[in-house]
């Protein structure tokens, strides 16, 4: 590839556009300096609002990330948000008490386990999977986390609330999409799984869990109030 192919390559072709006036290093300079700036993760859809029209979103952002990968600050993607991070093998130099979460109890990362995997679940399907009832309280700890979400209704008797996890969660776990959760294999290696598995034992893995599937209705605002979530007129709770 020549230097003038890679100085093009972050903008797309566009037939009779003006030729854009930042060059390679400026457009991922700014990139840069967008998902620095920010607190949480930044969707593309973000970046492309403020990047030169035409800006290969993608490109850029493979490049920057080629370049943080030996560094101890690297970029990773969760999903289609970007984020700086510190470096894997680095974790041990980090004080414990500036990383170290809020401990769940072992109900609450059963529960997260099977939302994670079997979403868009109900509480009633997550009771069913688990065989034993679960507090509201569980649930509370999960959406207090950012890990757990409101999807939508289920279409049947009851119209039963979906749950499913977020790009926080993904973010935590250091996931880029729910595809790279781990599997059986993966479990069983980590001593996850131990004991008699049987037959047939397989572990599901999510497909499109950012869209409604054919079951669900959107959540509404009345849904929302109904749920505590807004309180009567629309105004969120603190």
């Amino acid at each position: 590839m020549t230097r003038q192919e890679d100085d093009e390559l972050p903008v797309a072709a566009e037939e009779g556009a003006e030729r854009q006036s930042f060059s390679l290093a400026e457009v991922e300079r700014i990139a840069e300096a967008l998902v620095f700036a920010s607190a949480e993760p930044v969707s593309e859809a973000f970046l492309a609002e403020r990047l030169p029209r035409g800006t290969d979103i993608g490109a850029v952002m493979q490049r920057l990330m080629e370049i943080y990968a030996p560094r101890g600050v690297n970029l990773i993607r969760t999903g289609d948000r970007w984020a700086f991070r510190t470096a894997a093998d680095l974790s041990f130099v980090i004080r414990k008490d500036d990383t170290e979460a809020k401990k769940l109890s072992r109900a609450a990362l059963e529960v997260l386990a099977i939302i994670a995997y079997h979403q868009p679940v109900t509480r009633a399907e997550i009771e069913e999977i688990r065989g034993v009832q679960t507090s509201k309280g569980t649930l509370d700890v999960l959406m207090e986390s950012g890990w757990v979400r409101f999807r939508g209704r289920r279409r049947t008797p009851g119209r039963p609330v979906t749950l499913g996890t977020t790009p926080d969660f993904l973010d935590h776990f250091g996931l880029e999409e729910l595809r790279d959760l781990p599997g059986l294999e993966e479990l069983k290696g980590a001593g996850l799984l131990s004991g008699r598995i049987p037959p047939g034992f397989a572990i599901p893995i999510p497909q499109n869990v950012d869209e409604l599937s054919e079951d669900e209705d959107p959540i509404t605002q009345l849904d929302l109030e109904e749920l505590g979530l807004l309180t009567p007129g629309g105004d969120a709770e603190e």
